[in-house]
Protein backbone atom coordinates (compact mmCIF):
# COMPACT_ATOMS: atom_id res chain seq x y z
CA UNK A 1 0.00 0.00 0.00
CA UNK A 2 1.16 3.66 -0.88
CA UNK A 3 2.49 5.00 2.77
CA UNK A 4 0.45 8.39 0.99
CA UNK A 5 -2.73 7.08 0.70
CA UNK A 6 -3.31 5.51 4.21
CA UNK A 7 -5.31 7.72 5.01
CA UNK A 8 -8.05 7.18 3.02
CA UNK A 9 -8.87 3.75 4.67
CA UNK A 10 -9.69 6.61 7.94
CA UNK A 11 -12.10 8.34 6.09
CA UNK A 12 -15.96 7.64 7.37
CA UNK A 13 -17.71 5.45 5.20
CA UNK A 14 -19.72 8.59 4.12
CA UNK A 15 -16.66 10.37 2.97
CA UNK A 16 -15.31 6.87 1.06
CA UNK A 17 -18.60 7.11 -0.86
CA UNK A 18 -18.15 11.03 -1.53
CA UNK A 19 -14.21 10.27 -2.87
CA UNK A 20 -15.69 7.47 -5.31
CA UNK A 21 -18.01 9.39 -6.52
CA UNK A 22 -15.84 12.57 -6.98
CA UNK A 23 -13.32 10.39 -8.55
CA UNK A 24 -15.84 8.47 -10.98
CA UNK A 25 -16.72 12.20 -11.90
CA UNK A 26 -13.64 12.96 -12.60
CA UNK A 27 -12.30 9.87 -14.99
CA UNK A 28 -15.92 10.69 -16.70
CA UNK A 29 -15.26 13.97 -17.60
CA UNK A 30 -12.14 12.91 -20.03
CA UNK A 31 -13.34 9.48 -21.31
CA UNK A 32 -11.02 10.00 -24.14
CA UNK A 33 -7.74 9.17 -21.41
CA UNK A 34 -9.14 5.95 -20.91
CA UNK A 35 -7.40 3.16 -22.97
CA UNK A 36 -9.41 -0.43 -23.66
CA UNK A 37 -7.45 -3.20 -24.43
CA UNK A 38 -7.36 -5.84 -27.03
CA UNK A 39 -8.91 -8.48 -25.30
CA UNK A 40 -11.40 -5.57 -24.17
CA UNK A 41 -12.27 -4.52 -27.45
CA UNK A 42 -12.73 -8.81 -28.41
CA UNK A 43 -15.22 -8.95 -25.59
CA UNK A 44 -17.38 -6.49 -26.36
CA UNK A 45 -17.50 -7.45 -30.17
CA UNK A 46 -18.25 -10.86 -29.24
CA UNK A 47 -20.85 -9.30 -26.71
CA UNK A 48 -22.49 -7.22 -29.53
CA UNK A 49 -22.62 -9.93 -31.97
CA UNK A 50 -24.47 -11.92 -29.70
CA UNK A 51 -26.66 -9.32 -29.24
CA UNK A 52 -27.13 -9.12 -32.94
CA UNK A 53 -27.51 -12.58 -33.39
CA UNK A 54 -29.64 -13.67 -31.00
CA UNK A 55 -31.83 -10.26 -29.53
CA UNK A 56 -33.93 -11.87 -27.30
CA UNK A 57 -31.52 -12.72 -24.98
CA UNK A 58 -30.95 -8.95 -24.03
CA UNK A 59 -32.24 -8.07 -20.66
CA UNK A 60 -33.70 -4.46 -19.83
CA UNK A 61 -32.38 -2.21 -17.32
CA UNK A 62 -35.66 -3.26 -14.90
CA UNK A 63 -35.35 -7.17 -15.61
CA UNK A 64 -31.62 -6.32 -14.59
CA UNK A 65 -32.43 -4.73 -11.25
CA UNK A 66 -35.18 -7.16 -10.57
CA UNK A 67 -32.59 -10.32 -10.92
CA UNK A 68 -30.06 -8.22 -8.68
CA UNK A 69 -32.65 -7.94 -6.18
CA UNK A 70 -33.92 -10.83 -5.61
CA UNK A 71 -30.61 -12.45 -5.52
CA UNK A 72 -29.15 -9.86 -3.34
CA UNK A 73 -31.85 -8.74 -0.91
CA UNK A 74 -32.18 -5.70 -1.55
Amino acid sequence: MNPDLQHIFELSPAEKLQLVQDLWDDIAANPGDLTVSDSQVRELDERRENLQRNPDSALSWEDVQRRARAQYGR
